[in-house]
């Protein structure tokens, strides 16, 4: 039996959603009915049209339908997110050079322009997503330092905001919000160190950040990064800590009772208990079919128990049931490589997954990841 081309890949946690809020739970819903088109722009990101975000984005810069300020910066942040979603790096850069490179100029203040946001309180036009992407991007053209030098900018720029939102009473909604940005940058820098093994950085910025946040999918983050550095006994404690967070608060969060159970299925997969691990990862898929993490792990030690037939079939059935959810490179290139233990006829198998992929997967699906 040959070996796979490349060994399949272990899931730790969801992927990091791409920093593209919500038009009806963002502080720019408001807005929405001043913007051109804007809720379909946001059914094609979800959806993964990329192509055709490009295509709808041109076509009103060219009809001059964009008439106010905010929407031109709202329009740009989608063709960027679209662009880098299609790998097209250097013309994503292309686009953001069309920005000031302040990004706290006075062209892009709401108080700018009076005429037209005459109700509007002072603050910066700019989205997130635009900020996130402006941070991200040089990453993808090779310049790692870059990079994080923006996204700590990021940071600095959210805990300000943050600081500034508490002085002015602002809702409980939008201080949520801006948690969640926070702990979506933090998550970014530390999976940038991560990929070069800097632990120490990661656990300082994490614990730093927990001490603030005591956020169960930070403290999670945390255990793993210590199961990475070789601190089994760290992670367990974190795991724990994740445990009594979610236990004590009392949630019926299926999102957090996951969590909790992918941190303990982990744990058993490190200790080669298998069985112990798929009973976990079962749990977790009862209560949600369409989590991935849980999906590909179970497939993963269905394969280490010598069970490829089953295991196989875990992978193909996800991407049955929910294809817009399970089709990801991970689980892909697993299916693929156990093709290739499992079936001497492995090519023709993977050709007919390639091709069903075609028909189905979002624009920017990596298709090489068959390795056909």
């Amino acid at each position: 039996m040959d070996a796979p081309d490349s060994p399949p890949q272990l899931a730790t946690s969801p992927p990091i959603t791409d920093a593209v809020e919500d038009p009806h739970s963002s502080p720019y819903a408001s807005l929405n009915s001043h913007c051109h088109d804007l809720s379909t722009l946001q059914d094609l990101a979800c959806r993964g049209a990329w192509r055709t975000v490009l295509d709808k984005v041109a076509r009103s810069r060219s009809l001059s339908l964009l008439s106010h300020p905010h929407e031109h910066l709202i329009y740009l942040a989608f063709n960027v997110l679209a662009l880098v979603k299609l790998r097209r790096y250097a013309d994503a850069q292309q686009e953001l050079e069309t920005l000031d490179s302040d990004l706290e100029s006075k062209q892009y203040l709401f108080e700018s322009f009076p005429d037209h946001y005459p109700n509007r309180k002072p603050g910066s036009m700019i989205p997130f997503a635009l900020r996130w992407l402006h941070a991200h991007l040089p990453f993808t053209l090779g310049d790692r330092q870059l990079s994080l030098d923006r996204l700590y900018a990021l940071l600095h720029f959210i805990r300000d905001a943050k600081l500034s939102r508490n002085l002015d009473s602002i809702t409980e909604i939008s201080m949520n919000l801006w948690k969640k940005r926070e702990t979506f940058v933090v998550n970014s820098i530390v999976t940038h160190h991560l990929s070069l093994k800097e632990f120490k950085v990661c656990l300082y910025l994490l614990k730093a950040e927990i001490s603030k946040n005591e956020d169960p999918f930070l403290v999670s983050k945390l255990g793993y990064v210590q199961m990475q550095y070789g601190d089994l006994d760290g992670a367990k404690r974190s795991f724990e800590l994740v445990e009594k967070m979610v236990e004590g608060g009392g949630s019926g969060d299926v999102n957090l009772k996951n969590l909790m159970g992918r941190n303990k299925a982990l744990l058993y997969l490190v200790g080669k208990d298998y069985v112990s691990a798929v009973r976990e990862y079962e749990e977790c898929m009862e209560r949600d079919g369409s989590d991935v993490v849980a999906i590909n792990n179970k497939a993963l030690c269905l394969m280490y128990l010598r069970d490829l037939s089953d295991s196989i079939k875990v992978l193909e059935s996800a991407l049955e049931r929910v294809p817009t959810v399970a089709l990801n490179e991970t689980l892909v290139v697993n299916l693929c490589s156990m093709y290739e233990l499992a079936y001497v006829n492995h090519a023709d198998i993977k050709k007919t997954l390639s091709t069903w992929i075609a028909r189905v997967a979002p624009d920017d699906f990596d298709a090489s990841c068959t390795r056909i």
